[in-house]
């Protein structure tokens, strides 16, 4: 499936940018390319630039990936659960809170990276696992539609979008 085969009425205007910044490309691909180009961009960084804030308030790199790795997890959540008919209106999280609550600048990197790599492939194996007809599947999440794909390709666009900000701000 494809990125240009999205309506706009598929997902909430908040996800736009995570949308758009995709260009036309297959979910799958893009969920596997985005996790090799994060791991490689990553892998190797100091610990200093690990705990760098490049502005007071701004979340650091450790924190970044972790918030990563929680709105997977809660997107994914919401896909399985809309995939499977499930038509409860899911709440909303409150990223920053998450981020505060997450003890993400204290956990060891590689750690980190990992877990992020072993969500990452259960999430595709996760969406490979879904029917055409399951992925067009319309649920509620914090008060807006929302389709099944449409949550796969948020998934990779929130990753990428963070990605870009730790390259230009960060690195």
């Amino acid at each position: 499936m494809n990125s240009n085969q999205l309506k706009e009425n598929e997902y909430s205007s908040f996800y736009k940018n995570y949308i758009t910044i995709l260009g036309e490309v297959n979910l799958l691909d893009v969920l596997n390319n985005s996790l090799e180009n994060l791991i490689n961009t990553l892998k190797n960084l100091p610990e200093e630039k690990l705990q760098y804030r490049y502005e007071e308030g701004k979340w650091t790199i450790k924190e970044l990936i972790q918030h990563i790795i929680d709105a997977e997890r809660v997107l994914s959540y919401r896909a399985l659960r809309f995939a499977r008919n499930d038509t409860t209106n899911l709440q909303g999280f409150d990223e920053d809170w998450y981020v505060k609550n997450s003890n993400g600048n204290d956990r060891n990197f590689d750690e980190l990276l990992n877990e992020f790599s072993l969500l990452r492939k259960a999430t595709i194996l996760l969406f490979k696992s879904f029917s055409n007809e399951m992925l067009t599947n319309i649920g509620s999440a914090n008060g807006s539609d929302i389709s099944v794909r449409a949550l796969g390709f948020i998934i990779a666009g929130h990753q990428i979008h963070h990605l870009n900000i730790i390259t230009k701000k960060y690195l």
